[in-house]
């Protein structure tokens, strides 16, 4: 079974503002989302570690017609993805890990945004690449967004990133937050990126974003 880091009390209440003040272009990703699921191939989608639903309100605010699944082991995150989205009644939100889904290739699109990096590349990456992947059919299109790099390229990225961060952001805030992205997150290479996706099941991946340390992939599974 897959491992997730839970966001509970405070992490959770204020995880809406922390991804936009941490993560520079944060609202330009999402945007992209509604253009690249544009295709009636991706009308069944799985929106994995969904936490507050930011990226299935996008899409639906931009006319994503297909149905969407929204998982998270967090309630506290499911409740809040709940009350954002409740205008919309073909959004089904559950309190579960991927794992505990039924395997029957239910799902054609997957998000899997900011997961990945809080997994050790000692098979819980692979574990829940591959999780996701038996759960989709063949060509389905997964896009991931998570911290990417090798020790020197995320080194360089936090200095850009902290020249882009709030002025207003306390200092001691950010060397903690600076600390744990460089010291305890499991962040890896480009290159270890692209060998996860193929042996969980997934074609080359594409770079297609990225800001600072945050960067955009996508891949279809294969056939």
């Amino acid at each position: 079974m897959e491992k997730f880091e839970l966001f509970e009390n405070e992490r959770a209440t204020a995880y809406d503002s922390f991804v936009k003040n941490w993560i520079p272009n944060y609202g330009t990703f999402l945007n992209m989302l509604p253009h690249l699921f544009n295709d009636t191939r991706n009308d069944k989608l799985l929106a994995v570690g969904c936490g507050t639903g930011n990226e299935i309100l996008v899409l639906k605010k931009n006319g994503y017609s297909g149905s969407i699944m929204g998982i998270d082991p967090s309630p506290e995150m499911i409740a809040q993805a709940t009350d954002k989205l409740k205008e919309y009644s073909d959004i089904v939100l559950k309190e579960v890990l991927v794992s505990q889904l039924t395997i029957d290739h239910q799902f054609n699109a997957a998000t899997l945004i900011l997961i990945l990096h809080f997994l050790k590349d000692d098979g819980e990456k692979l574990d829940l690449l591959r999780d996701i992947s038996i759960r989709l059919e063949p060509k389905a299109l997964l896009i991931m967004l998570d911290i990417t790099g090798n020790e020197k390229e995320i080194k360089k990225n936090l200095e850009i990133l902290r020249k882009l961060l709030p002025e207003d952001m306390g200092q001691d805030e950010i060397s903690k937050r600076m600390d744990r992205i460089y010291h305890e997150l499991q962040h890896v290479s480009e290159e270890r990126i692209i060998e996860l996706f193929i042996e969980a099941g997934f074609e080359e991946p594409t770079k297609f974003f990225q800001s600072t340390v945050y960067m955009g992939w996508m891949a279809r599974k294969k056939d």
